[in-house]
């Protein structure tokens, strides 16, 4: 006899498994895409082997990015056949850069979708069941057939935002432009990502109020050269970055306010001033320099010489008092000799970054350099340089993080350390708690859960190059820097 309350059961929920590779940028576009597919019946799921859809969000500024996502789609090749019905999909950069090329490396990938068209993802996973045929949905070149210009790009889709794919509840990334238009000789975002396109300040605004109101104690302003952003309205009305972050300041709730990543020649004197005057601003920026030689900088086409650089950071350092900055430099780039490299280092040595992230060259297809230029640095070498550079920038940060013991500083706290989310799995206690200063340096203490979120003064007991620690301050506070 068929139980008669069973057309009232709800149907059961699709599980969705994603993986995410890349920048923020592609966390923050993971989060958009789950958020959509969440409000139409899909729940997310750690396990894979239990998912009904299979996604993988990619990145295709460096070959190890890549080849980690077709080692991936090798492995899911069993579950596949085992369950033909399991939807799979290669979304964001590589997706807009191998395009067809991902259908013939795995034929048993469903979808294929470029970053300007993520809004499509769910109407392209039912029309591949459907047709019973994988879809793909890229963004258009230039006429003429070149890759250097995505022409249809970024559609906008509304901001619904998704908390369980954030770093933690209380931050959120908001995305204030896309695409780039520096067109760098080793670079393959304008590619993949399009022409730089800056959002209207009203959506930008309402979007940090909605997290806000949710809950969100900082944003991370995202672009490719965020402090490039520029809105024009048909009026003649422009809105600069400064401009944005006054209007962001003023929202309830907020307590910090961030923006990555930033270009050299867009580094003004009102942004700075902001960054300065601005309470909620965090004293950090993120500059990448790349390098320390005038002719690599011209062979990468970076726009900006070292003396330019240079003056930048002697800018930003007079204008803002305890400011921090960080950096990202390529080793072994094409034709980049001994002394080329050592000038990298004296770059990194007299800017004393607060860190830097460093990478070996990785040419990538499609980009100028690519074309141009010949990979001649051998792998070796490009390890030890990459491994010399990292030591100069390792020993800066021992000894400026140093200073910071017995000093008292507030931080905002994010949630237990990646080593008491391991202890807790065990049954360890107490709990070991992180959170960052204004200037963005790690600072890990003793506590409890119900701080994340909170902003606490801490005494710096104890620094290494990467991390301070401290313990919680229960009196007022006195002398709060950093």
């Amino acid at each position: 006899m068929a139980d008669p309350m069973a057309h009232n059961e709800l149907p059961q929920k699709k599980k969705l498994y994603i993986e995410t590779v890349g920048c923020q940028m592609n966390m923050l576009d993971s989060e958009l895409v789950v958020a959509k597919l969440r409000n139409e019946g899909y729940e997310l799921t750690l396990d894979i082997g239990q998912a009904d859809t299979i996604l993988y969000n990619t990145c295709s500024v460096r070959q190890h990015a890549e080849d980690k996502i077709y080692s991936a789609l090798g492995r899911i090749k069993t579950i596949k056949q085992q369950k033909p019905e399991v939807s799979i999909g290669v979304l964001g950069c590589m997706a807009q850069k191998d395009q067809g090329q991902i259908l013939k490396r795995a034929p048993h990938v469903d979808i294929v979708v470029g970053p300007g068209q993520l809004g499509r993802v769910s109407e392209l996973l039912a029309k591949a069941k459907e047709d019973r045929a994988p879809q793909m949905a890229v963004s258009l070149a230039r006429t003429g057939g070149s890759r250097d210009h995505v022409t249809e790009s970024f559609a906008e889709y509304d901001p619904l935002r998704e908390p369980a794919m954030r770093p933690t509840p209380h931050q959120a990334f908001v995305r204030i432009m896309m695409g780039c238009d520096k067109f760098c000789t080793y670079c393959i975002v304008p590619s993949v990502r399009g022409p730089e396109q800056s959002r209207p300040p009203d959506g930008i605004v309402e979007e940090a109020r909605q997290l806000a109101e949710q809950g969100v104690k900082e944003i991370t302003l995202l672009g490719q050269t965020v402090n490039s952003y520029k809105f024009k309205t048909p009026d003649g009305r422009t809105t600069r970055l400064s401009d944005l972050l006054e209007r962001l300041h003023d929202i309830p709730g907020l307590v910090r306010i961030k923006f990555i990543t930033s270009f050299p020649n867009d580094m003004t004197d009102d942004l700075l001033q902001a960054v300065r005057d601005l309470p909620k601003m965090s004293r950090y920026l993120h500059v990448p320099a790349q390098s320390g030689c005038d002719e690599i900088l011209k062979r990468m086409k970076r726009l900006y010489t070292v003396a330019l650089y240079d003056d930048m950071m002697a800018r930003i350092h007079e204008t803002i008092p305890g400011v921090a900055v960080s950096s990202d430099f390529i080793v072994g780039f094409c034709g980049e000799t001994e002394k080329s490299f050592e000038k990298s280092i004296r770059l990194v040595e007299r800017s004393r970054f607060k860190n830097s992230f460093i990478f070996k060259y990785s040419p990538r297809t499609g980009t100028k350099a690519d074309d141009l230029y010949a990979d001649d640095i051998p792998e070796g070498v490009k390890k030890r340089r990459n491994n010399d550079l990292l030591a100069v920038q390792n020993a800066i940060c021992a000894e400026d993080n140093r200073p910071f013991v017995g000093r008292t500083v507030e931080i905002l706290v994010e949630g237990p350390s990646k080593t008491a989310q391991r202890h807790a799995s065990e049954g360890f206690g107490p709990i070991q708690m992180t959170g960052r200063t204004s200037c963005d340096r790690i600072v890990v203490y003793e506590g409890n859960a119900r701080q994340a979120g909170e902003l606490l003064p801490v005494t710096i007991t104890e620094a290494t190059p990467m991390t301070l620690f401290g313990e919680v301050m229960t009196t007022a506070l006195v002398g709060i820097g950093a």
